[in-house]
């Protein structure tokens, strides 16, 4: 097992630098003088050669590129050009907002798509069923900024249910501790914080995780059939086993594995969803930060955040590859 967990760390390696590669250069490539659309059209020229070279711009892009990996791999990233702040910082700041919001998410989608998934399997070819794989087709065709929209006109424009935008009301005072307003609330007793944090979350929750529920609750089900198909599955009916029995413990288990590989693929959909529900809602997390990154072409904090995406993309997919491997020890071979 170690020596499998260690094959799949040193292929992070490849991966990143590639990663470096392509955001570095392709940012560069984008038209436009950083340091002239910073300045604004009445800077003088000596003002933005001045910041060119402040950028490190007045380098070849090679030279650019190395002296940024030499930096990237003692973890600094280099400053935002708009905060004038390490950009390293910057993510520390908002990744508890992104890590709640998507964590809470998946946790939804798990949550519903897995126990959906195996009624619907049970009860295959029934009202139930052709319900659920309507509303399971729905969830993965709607696009998550329609969805956003339609949760606050209706829930929080006009019923005034579930408050936004942001991640507390002004009046809700949580001392932070670890960044997640949950965690902070309940460390400090603050129940009516969490309440308030609990009421926020549930709209940016629910439209990030419509699609990935949609698509856990497709893959569940289509398992589940291939499963409670095989012999032991009818062998363990042929002896008697009480239904629970064989769905849970001889069925579900084994109808599990395809499901964990596309929990973990679902995590690229989550960053990328995150973008667009952060902005949607005030989500002051790394999709915000994304965004308002683009727009101020700042490379420090684009590259950043890139670099700060695939490895958690890595990593993440590295825990499912461990989890895949303890389900189906075939795996480590």
């Amino acid at each position: 097992m170690a020596e499998y967990v260690g094959r799949r760390i040193l292929q992070i390696i490849p991966v990143l630098l590639g990663v470096s590669v392509v955001v570095f250069f392709m940012v560069r490539a984008i038209p436009g003088d950083p340091a002239q659309i910073l300045l604004g059209q009445n800077a003088t020229q000596a003002q933005v050669q001045s910041l060119t070279a402040k950028m490190g711009l007045d380098k070849p892009v090679p030279i650019q590129y190395l002296l940024f990996l030499k930096d990237a791999v003692r973890g600094d990233l280099g400053d935002s050009i708009v905060t004038g702040r390490p950009v390293t910082t910057e993510l520390l700041i908002r990744l508890p907002a992104t890590f709640e919001l998507t964590a809470f998410a998946m946790l939804v989608a798990v949550l519903v798509g897995v126990p959906v998934g195996v009624i619907s399997a049970v009860k295959q070819y029934s009202l139930l069923d052709k319900t659920t794989s309507v509303l399971a087709l729905t969830g993965i065709s709607m696009p998550i900024f329609w969805l956003a929209m339609i949760l606050v006109v209706i829930f929080g424009v006009n019923l005034e249910l579930l408050p936004f935008p942001g991640r507390l009301g002004p009046d809700t005072d949580i001392t932070s501790i670890t960044g997640l307003v949950l965690v902070d609330s309940l460390l400090t007793l603050n129940f009516a914080g969490f309440w308030d944090g609990i009421l926020y979350l549930i709209m940016p929750a629910v439209a990030l995780g419509t699609i990935p529920m949609a698509v856990v609750m497709r893959m569940t089900r289509s398992s589940m059939l291939e499963v409670m198909n095989e012999d032991y599955v009818r062998t363990a009916r042929a002896k008697g086993v009480v239904p629970w029995r064989v769905i849970f413990k001889h069925a579900l288990r084994n109808a599990m594995l395809p499901t964990v590989t596309v929990i973990g693929l679902q995590v690229g959909l989550l960053m990328g969803g995150a973008i667009i529900t952060e902005i949607i809602f005030s989500w002051p997390g790394i999709g915000l930060y994304t965004y308002q990154s683009v727009s101020a072409r700042d490379y420090a904090s684009i590259q950043g955040v890139v670099l700060y995406g695939a490895l958690l993309f890595v990593l993440v997919n590295l825990l499912v590859d461990i989890l895949y491997a303890v389900l189906d020890p075939r795996v480590r071979l």
